[in-house]
């Protein structure tokens, strides 16, 4: 409805369950490389990128990145690729968009599984009374500003985005999967582009117009995956999260692995998730 174009990258066939993956902040289809691989034996996985993203359309007003907006993007995405439902996976600011849409569109979503975000409600509230969160968030308040946000990321070869991934603060882990020179150069190219990372960041200049929302309780069942060692988000949000979700809920946190977890850990989250869309089924069956 939107009049937008998306890209996304699908692996499996049509016809089959749709499992539909949202990445985080600075990421694109490209952070589920591992995942589209692993589940396209029994999903059609679908790999997005978001409004603004890589070669989806970037519209240019700040106003078009609305949270209400992005939610009714997943809402018209599903229904254009033929499906009325799917399983919905979210990372990061994906994971907030996965949230709002199990909130809102309840029907739409099968099982819920999210990286590393907690519920959006335990974000906001827990960063009002946590100053050590409220620092950790401080790029959130940063982004508000305009133009230079973007300049940061691109200056001296784009050493800001090299280093989220790699640095020791921000990157993935010694025990991780590193990524590759080639896994970095495609998120240089995707990111260099003219007026790349203005939509991107655009997501973040209407977070506060949303926030707090009105409505809360999740009723689909629900997996929450943790990297404890991530920098930008505290542990304690995870456990929070449980009392938003009335249906079964399941955390798995993983001590080693970072906030960018299902490329630090691929193996390890790939097995979680195959046995939370196991264990639900056979329960049902019952």
């Amino acid at each position: 409805d939107s009049g937008l174009r998306f890209h996304y990258v699908a692996a499996g066939e049509r016809g089959k369950p749709l499992m539909l993956l949202l990445h985080g902040f600075p990421e694109f289809w490209y952070s589920w490389r591992h995942q589209l691989r692993e589940f396209k034996s029994e999903y059609r996985v679908v790999a997005l990128d978001l409004r603004g993203y890589g070669e989806t359309d970037a519209p240019s007003h700040k106003e078009n990145y609305k949270l209400d907006c992005l939610i009714t993007d997943i809402k018209d995405i599903l229904e254009s690729l033929g499906y009325n439902k799917c399983v919905l996976i979210g990372h990061d600011w994906g994971g907030m968009i996965a949230w709002l849409v199990a909130i809102c569109y309840p029907e739409m979503v099968t099982k819920l599984i999210v990286v590393n975000f907690p519920h959006p409600s335990v974000f906001t509230e827990y960063i009002l009374r946590h100053p050590s969160q409220l620092i950790k968030s401080g790029y959130y308040f940063f982004f508000q500003m305009p133009w230079f946000p973007e300049f940061m990321f691109t200056v001296n070869d784009f050493k800001v985005l090299k280093s989220l991934f790699t640095s020791q603060a921000t990157g993935i882990g010694r025990k991780g999967c590193r990524l590759t020179a080639e896994d970095i150069e495609a998120y240089l190219y995707i990111f260099s582009q003219p007026g790349a990372l203005t939509g991107p960041i655009n997501h973040y200049r209407n977070i506060f117009s949303c926030l707090p929302l009105q409505h809360h309780e999740v009723i689909m069942p629900t997996l929450l995956l943790w990297g404890e060692r991530d920098a930008f988000m505290e542990v304690e949000m995870a456990e929070i999260t449980r009392i938003y979700v009335k249906n079964h809920f399941r955390l798995t946190i993983l001590s080693e692995a970072s906030h960018w977890l299902q490329q630090d850990q691929p193996d390890i989250v790939n097995k979680l998730i195959w046995t939370f869309l196991k264990e639900e089924t056979t329960r049902k069956r019952e």
